[in-house]
Parts: C-alpha cells; sequence; structure tokens
C-alpha cells in the first residue's frame, strides 16, 4: 500500500537535503575513524614509540596467537544464554502477553520497563563482586568459581546469563510484541527475529564491562574477551598496532552484521506503524477487540499472567546479587553530584545529538523518500555501522582526543559518536510505515506520530551512554571526571574496599524518572506499534 500524495520532485530534495547531518556525520565519527583504525593496524610502535609501517605483521601475529582465537571463542560463548533468551523465551513471553488482553500486555510492560532502566553492567559486576569474599552464601557463592582457570569461564558464563536476562528479554518482548499486531505474524516474527540475533550476537562481540570487572580476562587469560584484548594491547601494553588490528576483525565482524541486518528489514519491506488512538486494542480502548468465548478469553488472561509471573520470579533470582547489594550498599564518592553530572549531561547531550541528527535522516529516507519505492535501500550507506560501538573505534578516538589535547577533560566524555546508526534504522522504517498509510499532510501524518519514538530512542541511547566504561575509562583519568561506572571500578580496585556503592551507576532519582517516563511512553505509544513485512495489514490483538 502506497500513499494517495507521493512526493513530488521538490520534497525529494528536501529529502537529500534531511540527511545531509547523517552523512555528515557519519563520515566524521564512523568512516574517518574506521580508516584511520585500519591504518594504524599496519603501524608498529604507540604511544610510547615512533610508528613505523609493518605490513600485515599485526595480523599475522594476532591471528597466529591462541590468545586471539580463546578470546574470540569465550567471547562468542557469552552470547549462547542470550541468544536462547532472546529467541526462545522472550517470542513466549510476547504471545502469552498479547493473548492475556490489553490489561495483562499493560502490566507485562510494566515489569519490562523496571528490567530495561535498572540495568547496569559495572553495578551487576559491582553486586557479584561480593561473591567473592570468604562469608558469601547462596547465589552470590557462585562467584568462587571466578578465582580458578578451570572454572572462571563457565562460572563467568552464568554470571553473565544471569545479569542480562532481564534487559534482554524485555527488549526482545518489546520488539515482538507489535509484530503480533503487524499483519502475517508468521514472517514479522521471523524477520525480527532474525534482526534480534543479530543484534544479540553483535553486543556480544563487544563485551567488555562485566569481563573487566569479574575478571579482568584472567585467571591466566582464561576469561579474556575480543573488547578485553585490544584494551590490553592498546592501553595496556601501548601497542596501538595490535590494538587495532584487534578492532579492526572486530569491526569487520560487526559490519558484516550490521549490513545483513538491513538487507533482510528492506528486503523484507519491513515497516513499522501506529494504530489510530481508540481503535480496538489500543491503550485508549481496553475492551475493545473480538468477540470471543468467555473461556478462551479467561484462559488467555491466565497464561499470560502466569507467563509474566514466572519471568518476574526467574528476573529477581536472576537479579537478586544487585537488589540486595543496592539495599546495602553505602553511600560514596561514585555517587556523588559531580560525578553523575559527568555521567548523565554528557550521556543525554550525546544522545541528543546523535538521535537528533538520525531522525532528520529518517525523515528525509523514509517520510520523502528520494529514491521513491526504494529508498530504504540508502540505509545501506550506514549500514556497517549499524552495530558498531564505541570499542572498535576507540584507538582512533582516543588517538584523535589526544592530538586535539582534549585527554583529561569534561569534553572528552561526550560520546564520540554524532549518528546513532540503530535508531537511523528504526525511525526509517517508522517514517516509511507511517509515510505509505498518510492521507494528511507531511507534518501531521508523519513527523508528529514518529516523534515520540525519537524521543524514546534519545532515552534509551542516553542510558546506554551512562552505562559505558569503556570510553569515559579511556579518556578521564582525574577522579573528578569520573562518570559513575568509572568511580565504582576504581573503587572496586582499591585497597581495602569491602562493600562498593552498587547503586551508584543507578541512583534513584534516575531510577524514578526514567521508570515513569518509560511506562508513559510503553503504554501511551509503545503499545500501539505494529510491525509489519511485504505490506501485510496490521491486525488486532486480543483484548
Amino acid at each position: 500500500m502506497t500513499s494517495p500524495n507521493p512526493p513530488q520532485a521538490s520534497y525529494r530534495a528536501i529529502g537529500w537535503l534531511l540527511a545531509v547531518p547523517a552523512l555528515f556525520g557519519t563520515l566524521i565519527t564512523l568512516v574517518l575513524p574506521t580508516a584511520q583504525t585500519i591504518w594504524l593496524s599496519f603501524q608498529s610502535g604507540g604511544v610510547l614509540s615512533e610508528s613505523t609501517y609493518a605490513g600485515l605483521s599485526n595480523y599475522a601475529d594476532l591471528l597466529g596467537d591462541d590468545v586471539f582465537w580463546r578470546a574470540l571463542g569465550f567471547t562468542l560463548s557469552l552470547t549462547v544464554v542470550p541468544l536462547l533468551v532472546a529467541l526462545v523465551v522472550a517470542p513466549l513471553l510476547a504471545a502469552a502477553l498479547d493473548r492475556g488482553g490489553t490489561w495483562t500486555r499493560r502490566a507485562g510492560r510494566i515489569v519490562l520497563s523496571l528490567a530495561i532502566v535498572t540495568f547496569s553492567p559495572v553495578g551487576m559486576a559491582a553486586a557479584w563482586m561480593h561473591g567473592l569474599r570468604r562469608d558469601a552464601s547462596g547465589l552470590l557463592a557462585l562467584a568462587q568459581g571466578l578465582s580458578e582457570p578451570d572454572t572462571a569461564p563457565g562460572t563467568l558464563r552464568l554470571i553473565v546469563a544471569a545479569a542480562t536476562f532481564g534487559v534482554v528479554c524485555s527488549l526482545a518482548v518489546v520488539a515482538f510484541l507489535p509484530a503480533l499486531r503487524g499483519g502475517t505474524v508468521a514472517p514479522a516474527m521471523l524477520v525480527v527475529g532474525v534482526l534480534l540475533a543479530l543484534a544479540t550476537v553483535a553486543v556480544g562481540l563487544q563485551t567488555f564491562s562485566l569481563g573487566m570487572v569479574l575478571t579482568n580476562g584472567g585467571p591466566e587469560r582464561s576469561t579474556g574477551t575480543l573488547a578485553g584484548l585490544q584494551y590490553d594491547f592498546a592501553f595496556r601494553l601501548a601497542k596501538f598496532g595490535p590494538g587495532a588490528a584487534a578492532a579492526t576483525l572486530t569491526g569487520a565482524a560487526l559490519g558484516v552484521l550490521g549490513i545483513v541486518a538491513t538487507v533482510v528489514a528492506v528486503a523484507s519491506r519491513l515497516r513499522v506503524t501506529l494504530t489510530p488512538a481508540g481503535a480496538p486494542g489500543s491503550p485508549a480502548s481496553p475492551t475493545a477487540g473480538p468477540p470471543a468465548a468467555g473461556s478462551v478469553k479467561t484462559a488467555g488472561v491466565v497464561v499470560g499472567a502466569a507467563a509474566l509471573v514466572l519471568f518476574l520470579a526467574v528476573g529477581i533470582l536472576a537479579a537478586w546479587p544487585w537488589i540486595s547489594g543496592v539495599l546495602g550498599a553505602p553511600s560514596s564518592p561514585a555517587g556523588g553530584l559531580r560525578t553523575q553530572v559527568n555521567t548523565w549531561v554528557p550521556a543525554v547531550a550525546g544522545a541528543l545529538m546523535s538521535v537528533g541528527v538520525a531522525y532528520l535522516a529518517a525523515l528525509g529516507i523514509g517520510g520523502l523518500r528520494p529514491l521513491g519505492r526504494g529508498s530504504e535501500w540508502l540505509l545501506l550507506v550506514f549500514a556497517p555501522w549499524l552495530f558498531v560501538g564505541t570499542g572498535p573505534l576507540g584507538v582512533a578516538n582516543w588517538q584523535n582526543m589526544r592530538n586535539l589535547g582534549l585527554i583529561d577533560t569534561f569534553v572528552a566524555l561526550f560520546p564520540p559518536l554524532l549518528v546513532s546508526v540503530p535508531a537511523l534504522l528504526v525511525l526509517t522504517l517508522l517514517c516509511k510505515g507511517l509515510a505509505e498509510l498518510n492521507d494528511r499532510d507531511f507534518f501531521s501524518g508523519v513527523v508528529l506520530p514518529s516523534l515520540p519514538m525519537a524521543g524514546i530512542l534519545a532515552g534509551a541511547v542516553a542510558l546506554v551512554n551512562a552505562q559505558d566504561l569503556l570510553w569515559p575509562l579511556l579518556v578521564a583519568q582525574q577522579p573528578e571526571l569520573f562518570t559513575a561506572p568509572v568511580a565504582l571500578l576504581n573503587e572496586l580496585t582499591a585497597f581495602g574496599t569491602t562493600s562498593p556503592a552498587v547503586g551508584a551507576t543507578t541512583p534513584l532519582l534516575v531510577v524514578v524518572v526514567a521508570l515513569a517516563a518509560v511506562v508513559a511512553v510503553q503504554l501511551l505509544y509503545l503499545d500501539r506499534l505494529a510491525v509489519s513485512t511485504n505490506g501485510s495489514r496490521r491486525r488486532t490483538p486480543a483484548a
């Protein structure tokens, strides 16, 4: 189905114009650092010695070293349980909530919101550190296995699975629920599942914080990850060449995953739309929906409620070390005002910039469609960096900050990415769906309905930025510039620290404000989303 008012040539020109900031941001903060990283990978030397051309020797040494292959295998193994949660547990929970009706689905969204806003990798790892004490008992005692090379890999896998269960399941359910109302359910669920699988593997390849805090790659390098290997080479041993080589290999894998994900989304004609407020199954119509037998409806509610209770029980059990750590942790400088300013001001400002630029491009590509029906193929320009975080570009970006004299300054704490490619993909698919169904003017039919999604994604990116450990760890060595994750890591490594401030990375005020905002958008906006493929019409969920 296409819009009855296709864009005219002048509107297509505006579409190109709106995409210019994203193209420029991608060139400056993604393409050039990528090229710089590749160039550095052919160099020897680093900060402490002069760089000279080394050809492929860095790659030969890296690929010929068992440490690299062990790190790759272990990194991939960390994604196994999150993949099972995202592709098995999450769709079953989403289906149960959808069949349970409006109120069950709403209750599920509220519970899921809590798991999302309280997730902190460094905070979770700090809580598990309590298990290394001799008096540790219960679930925390599992951490004792981190002290031996034979048991450390398996123990860390279990801890990563427990720490990420709630957030992985919650985000996957949020993605699957719109697919259940998007038309032909099976194709939409399949495409969403493929995208989630690719994203889970990509995020897993960049795992850094949990391993850095809990084991630092040890004992005897038994828990080394790709991100940790890059960090060790470039910033501990001051060897930019091997570090850049490790970053290049990781970035190449991420680039392939990003291109595959973009092709899947575009080739399947994936689109995101909004059900009208007050329509059957929408938040404004809690009792609407097709008539059903009372027993069937009751069974759906019971199944949905039971699934939600089961998820809540498992989630609390998995997160109990963090919950108990937050309840019993003392206050510390890691939770101080200055630390929180260092954490949240750059995080929010960076999110507004990167998502704002992405939103303009999405309006141009998805809404005004400068290439007509195939405009979303323009996303392939950005696709190689769809899943790339600060890690693979960390060596190049750190060198740039050093050359500009910005190391150990507040400015350096701002995230180095000017465009959020994941936000660009989601917003483009939404603007595309809105434009195809639009029978009004562009502003009221596309801009206004998509603006809340831009705000939601900006909030999500801000949370991710605030919980990042790697970038602020690289650019700020002065305690007065520490962010909350770095300050908490510093507490954990300080001599004599027995009770770190586990909740410093998730202060109560931030959690309350973020939870209120997330619950509101879950109920008033996200619950109206519908995801479809191949132009299929959306269906109405059970009420």
